[in-house]
């Protein structure tokens, strides 16, 4: 096992928000122990992912140096640095996630991975532990709450978009989670989705497609509300009409506002804050994986959302890094 210098390391505080202990550390100083130049990921600094041989970025979907900068700040420590057992890891960190995205963006099968990844069952497991970990999760928050303060903004939302997307289904997907959805006329999942003003996902919830829009509210606004306590204000469509909106202002403090079509428009209509919860479903469908719901569980519809809203981010996040550093030598230049 490569380990680094005694003291070379050092874990930042964990984070508690009103929950569990943060699995997301940031090592903020360490000494490199890996055989591949340019790699810093932890499983090349510490473990053994200098064993197996490196990859040449080729793909439109890898993590540029730009990103990666970004991404690798929200990382996860590994269990066996963090003291909760487990051994070294053998993949460089880097290259899993270059493999997820890949399955991601092109929408190809887990079998299907191509040759200069690390082997398709191990990019699985990786998908898998951060799935059930809820890492993948806690990795989009922490994104999410950089790109918000790099607009400006708050960490934390006070008004936001919920909507629904129905999706069809693959034959792998069973009968127990999948249902029909008579006013799309699609036999197979759907998708509940709540965005800040951004379109920046809060919270995401895979249903059968029979579940009708109020329904899930019930089960997706207490979870938003545990979130976000700075919350007030949420803008649906005439979906979550009724005794919803009694409902969330007595139990969650919450005021849902209706955002209804007037009944004089005819053809194609921009209707206000509406548009931004479209706006997230299209750049969710820019992913190929998310054309059609292929996952067994839904789980693992909902973790892939949230790599592909990662994706979105990182670039974001990525190309603010760029441009930052090319006006740097401006500034230190300007009198």
């Amino acid at each position: 096992m490569k380990t680094g210098p005694p003291g070379s390391s050092r874990l930042s505080k964990p984070e508690r928000a009103g929950g569990p202990v943060s699995r997301l550390y940031v090592v903020t100083s360490a000494e490199s122990s890996s055989a591949t130049p340019g790699c810093d990921c932890l499983a090349h600094r510490f473990g053994n992912a200098a064993d197996h041989p490196g990859r040449e970025p080729r793909y439109t979907s890898d993590v540029s140096d730009a990103e990666w900068s970004v991404v690798r700040q929200a990382f996860p420590t590994p269990a066996w640095m963090a003291s909760r057992g487990g051994r070294p890891e053998s993949y460089c960190h880097r290259q899993m996630l270059d493999a997820v995205r890949y399955l991601v963006d092109n929408g190809i099968k887990w079998r299907s991975m191509p040759a200069d990844f690390p082997p398709w069952n191990r990019v699985y497991a990786f998908f898998r532990r951060w799935r059930d970990h809820g890492l993948v999760r806690e990795l989009h928050d922490r994104l999410r709450d950089g790109v918000r303060r790099a607009e400006g903004r708050n960490a934390e939302p006070t008004a936001a978009i919920v909507d629904s997307q129905s999706v069809k289904a693959d034959a792998t997907v069973k009968n127990g989670s999948r249902g029909y959805d008579g006013g799309k006329k699609i036999n197979g999942r759907k998708r509940h989705l709540i965005t800040d003003c951004l379109g920046l996902l809060l919270v995401v919830l895979v249903t059968p497609a029979s579940t009708t829009d109020r329904d899930a509210a019930r089960t997706i606004l207490p979870t938003l509300r545990e979130g976000f306590r700075r919350l007030r204000l949420i803008w649906a469509d005439g979906g979550y009409t009724g005794h919803l909106v009694d409902w969330a202002a007595q139990n969650l403090d919450l005021v849902l506002e209706v955002v209804k079509r007037s009944d004089d428009t005819s053809g194609f209509t921009v209707l206000p804050r509406r548009w931004v919860g479209e706006r997230t479903f299209s750049w969710l469908m820019r992913t190929r994986r998310l054309a059609r719901d292929y996952e067994a569980q839904p789980t693992s519809s909902e973790a892939m959302i949230l790599w592909s809203m990662t994706m979105v981010m990182s670039r974001r996040l990525g190309r603010r890094a760029v441009t930052a550093r090319q006006q740097l030598p401006d500034l230190v230049g300007a009198p």
